[in-house]
């Protein structure tokens, strides 16, 4: 039966007619959740009726408005740090910077959206826009992208994605399913250029939805020889250029699957006289970093999860079974005044009745906690058939979110995590949790409802499964792909170099970028190194370390705890310096890459430290302590 809900469900984007060869593996999909019990959904959309119907005058978010032809072009271009190439009067040096490294997918992405965008403007007989291959004539893998008149934009994709099935077929036939086993999840090459070959190859793999968490496929991510980065390793600088270069491979891994990335029109946010709810996460951090400064979740929302951790995670049915709305609303009321100074009693409150208040906390935010602009994305991860791939599209989406959103979602999913966890006392399993919270994430009164007719099961087994994935494989989602972190460092050099771009400068440009590929790899021939490693808060003196090939970060913390313990060096510190009978898995310290073409990366353990040498020789290294653990000094 159908049912309704005055809040309203995000508009989903449906696939485009290039996707309807992938219709039935969704159709597949969902009819094999047919015996999943979807109660526990319908039964929260009915607890959020009942809680807004005295509400429904109120509306924290704008109607999001129609986009004209052409306007969506023109704002993805904004986002994807391209906007100038729309402008008929601009520099063109940042965007040659960017475009030059990208991969061929990647570039035939930007070329269709500038494609779109200049239709649309000779259709309003304004002037078009320049061609992009009129300032890029390279990608990533140093291969010119021919200019053909007579070649359209599709045309042009085609041959793109021809061209990379060719040269890298081989290198993923390995990545079809295997059933029962753990798989490889490449994080090394694009996302798109993968799906390229394995569209091409026929090597999509029939999806499978399952209701037991432990079913799951498992994914190992390998590490390379430049081991794994996590989010939070890079710099704020760096992180800062991650979400342009994951918004322009998603779109390209939309294109290759063959379905339209939508994204609603970012509106403008009422203002509310609130302090705590329905209030917007900037503002929430920015009140509690006066009293707490880095504060990165907002401190109500670590206040609801932590009484919950301590008190409800054994309770049995807990966010599934709903406090009362009347004693929600009044402690609502009673954190509104009593939370900042430090009166509310949480001992005193019952446990459903937190649960409610954590749900009604990501309700109320006047913009969804995914994001206004990316909620139909996040929905739409469903109309992919494959596992890997649905991971690899919230991977970017992930990336793509603002920090505020992307620390409160991961710390919102930690807890959730925790809940699924006691699953034995609470009788809550992953597919139970996921239920639950879905209409909480991707229902908002703010946002326009056209859900089509008798699909409203399928949307909302969907949304469900989505939230599954976000639980079970965060640790996944929350790393950065290596092929991001090497664009990040082109960038970094390109704009360290300060080159002024200009179309005939093009061809000086490449073959210095060449010289240095070059440069490069004979250094990389280098059989061993000598680097100083610093640790300046700890030793006044610098640790020499000789680098070989097999030479690792976990071995030279080690050296530098036995060197601390044996040599008798001239410490500045060192309480609490070594913990676990030195064990590198336990110690606190961790060795960082500052500089060169990078802001500050702190290493995976198992990153081999003469590779890393040959990609950033001008880098420093220096061991600081794990700002985890409680400080030293």
């Amino acid at each position: 039966s159908t049912r309704h809900c005055p809040c309203k469900m995000s508009q989903l984007p449906q696939k485009s007619p290039l996707a309807s060869p992938l219709s039935e593996g969704v159709t597949s999909r969902v009819d094999s959740l047919d015996n999943l019990s979807m109660d526990s959904f319908w039964l929260e959309v009915e607890n959020i009726k009942q809680s807004t119907e005295a509400e429904q005058e109120e509306c924290s978010l704008a109607d999001v408005k129609t986009q004209e032809e052409g306007e969506a072009e023109a704002e993805w271009l904004q986002d994807a740090g391209l906007s100038d190439l729309i402008k008929d009067h601009a520099s063109e040096n940042d965007n040659v910077v960017l475009l030059s490294t990208l991969t061929k997918t990647q570039a035939a992405a930007v070329q269709r959206r500038l494609d779109t965008y200049s239709r649309s403007r000779r259709r309003k007989n304004k002037h078009p826009v320049r061609d992009v291959r009129d300032i890029f004539g390279v990608v990533g893998s140093g291969e010119t992208v021919e200019e053909k008149e007579e070649s359209s934009p599709d045309q042009l994709w085609h041959n793109l994605r021809t061209s990379n099935v060719q040269k890298q077929t081989q290198d993923y036939s390995c990545t079809v399913r295997n059933s029962g086993k753990e798989e490889v999840f490449n994080m090394d090459v694009a996302y798109s250029e993968q799906a390229a070959v394995l569209l091409k190859g026929s090597f999509l793999s029939e999806s499978r939805w399952i209701k037991d968490g432990n079913a799951l496929t498992k994914f190992k991510i390998p590490k390379g020889r430049l081991g794994v980065t996590r989010i939070g390793d890079l710099s704020a600088q760096d992180m800062k250029k991650i979400p342009t270069l994951a918004l322009i491979e998603l779109t390209a891994l939309c294109d290759v699957l063959g379905f339209e990335l939508k994204r609603n029109k970012a509106a403008k946010l009422k203002t509310t006289e609130k302090r705590l709810f329905g209030v917007s996460l900037n503002t929430l951090l920015e009140n509690d970093q006066k009293l707490l400064p880095n504060t990165k979740v907002p401190l109500l929302l670590q206040a609801l999860l932590s009484c919950l951790e301590k008190r409800g995670l054994e309770t049995e049915g807990i966010l599934r079974v709903s406090g009362s709305q009347t004693r929600i609303k009044s402690l609502e009321q009673k954190l509104e005044k009593d939370f900042y100074t430090g009166l509310f009693q949480w001992d005193e409150v019952h446990q459903n009745d937190v649960s409610g208040l954590l749900k009604r906390f990501i309700r109320e935010l006047p913009a969804p906690l995914l994001t206004a602009e990316y909620l139909p994305a996040f929905a739409a991860v469903q109309n992919i058939p494959d596992l890997k791939q649905r991971l690899q599209a919230l991977n970017l989406l992930i990336l793509i979110l603002p920090e505020p959103n992307r620390n409160t979602l991961k710390a919102l999913l930690e807890f959730l995590s925790k809940v699924v966890a006691r699953e034995n006392h609470n009788k809550m399993n992953l597919w139970n949790v996921s239920t639950v919270m879905a209409p909480n994430l991707f229902m908002h009164k703010g946002l326009p409802s056209k859900i089509p007719e008798g699909k409203e099961k399928q949307l909302a087994e969907g949304a469900a499964d989505v939230v599954r994935m976000m639980i079970h494989y965060q640790d996944l989602l929350w790393t950065v792909s290596s092929f991001l972190v090497a664009q990040v460092r082109k960038l970094n050099e390109s704009n360290s170099k300060r080159y002024q771009f200009c179309d005939k400068r093009i061809k000086n440009l490449l073959r210095k970028i060449h010289a240095d590929k070059d440069k490069v790899e004979k250094n990389q021939a280098e059989p061993s190194k000598v680097v100083k490693v610093h640790a300046s808060l700890l030793l006044k003196d610098s640790l020499e370390v000789h680098l070989n090939n097999a030479t690792r970060v976990a071995d030279v913390l080690r050296q530098f705890q036995k060197n601390l313990c044996q040599n008798g060096w001239n410490i500045v510190n060192t309480v609490n310096l070594l913990k676990c009978n030195n064990s590198t898995e336990c110690t606190n310290l961790l060795l960082y890459e500052v500089g060169g073409n990078i802001g500050e990366h702190c290493l995976d353990p198992d990153t081999y430290l003469l590779d890393l040498y040959h990609i950033n020789p001008h880098a420093e290294w220096i061991i600081k302590q794990n700002p985890s653990y409680p400080r030293m000094f």
